[in-house]
């Protein structure tokens, strides 16, 4: 570079090259750039100096609305009534959509009812899969006593599928004029409210449930009697009489009644002793019967047996 006040064939040229760089100077060049990493995500930018597009603004006002009136509702009660009628926000919609529960079916009873699996497993026109707790429908089903085991399935789209093992009833059992079905070790499992239970063993008395097996053991060793029985009654929790179907009662020793059962076969059998106008028969003498007749039967028979007078003498 050289000075401008320097004579020669290029100072006016470079005089008037340094002057047209001072008017347009150059655009630099680009020598070194950096490339930015690829960054994931987006950025929203909004225009502030512009106002929001209307779908929006008719958006935040439906939802503004929709909250207001839903909690108005609230407060107000009608939720609540809406929920008792049809059933909550979330069963509805899916009903809409077609996850009602159409169909549900049980299999493995016996003795319990539909409404009462249904009323239990928490099952009505209201419910929908998606919000169906099979869970607590299972642990709902095993609180009955009548339910030992319990399994529930839901199949999409409208189905339910309940599974029950139930307890085997044994007898049927009465205290205080209260009838209820037992299992074998006594356990009551099922209110007695029509006649499924008929043809089980009948056990009446404080403690009969828990001696059950032992009456029906009794009933056995009758043989041909056994149809005839109506009812084991425990005396006492010690031991049982026999309430037979012609009103008869059979009182039988606390122990060994085995044997007293067989004194009773072999009475009916040889004297037809039941056929007779007899209403207790006690055999809890081991070597004697006791026999209490009837009012009409005793006097016939007092009569029978009065010596007679003679004539002539007082």
């Amino acid at each position: 570079m050289r000075p401008l006040r320097l004579a020669g064939p290029g100072g006016a040229t470079a005089a008037a090259s340094l002057a047209d760089a001072g008017a347009a100077p150059r655009a630099p060049k680009i020598l070194l750039r950096k490339e930015r990493s690829a960054r994931v995500g987006f950025r929203l930018r909004l225009p502030l100096d512009r106002p929001p597009p209307f779908g929006l603004e008719l958006a935040l006002t439906l939802m503004l609305l929709a909250g207001a009136a839903g909690y108005g509702a609230v407060r107000g009660g009608q939720f609540e009534a809406f929920v008792v009628s049809h059933g909550s926000v979330g069963d509805v919609v899916a009903r809409t959509l077609g996850f009602g529960v159409d169909l549900v079916t049980v299999s493995g009873t016996t003795h319990m009812t539909e409404p009462r699996i249904l009323a239990l497993a928490g099952v009505s026109d209201k419910s929908s899969l998606p919000f169906f707790d099979v869970a607590a429908a299972k642990a709902r089903l095993e609180t009955d006593p009548l339910v030992k085991q319990a399994s529930v399935r839901k199949l999409y789209p409208n189905q339910i599928v309940v599974d029950i093992v139930e307890r085997t009833p044994f007898a049927v059992w009465q205290k205080d004029g209260q009838v209820r079905a037992v299992a074998a070790d006594g356990a009551p499992i099922d209110d007695v409210i029509d006649s499924r239970y008929a043809n089980l063993p009948f056990v009446v008395g404080e403690g009969a449930n828990a001696r059950a097996r032992e009456f029906a053991a009794l009933l056995d060793a009758m043989e041909e009697l056994k149809p005839r029985v109506e009812a084991g009654v425990l005396i006492g929790q010690r031991r049982w009489n026999l309430k037979l179907k012609s009103g008869v009662d059979v009182k039988l020793p606390e122990v060994d009644p085995q044997s007293a059962v067989a004194r009773l076969l072999t009475l009916e059998r040889e004297n037809r002793i039941l056929e007779r106008d007899v209403l207790a028969l006690d055999l809890r003498a081991p070597d004697r019967v006791f026999v209490r007749l009837t009012q009409e039967s005793a006097a016939a028979w007092a009569e029978a047996h009065t010596p007679k007078k003679k004539d002539g003498q007082l």
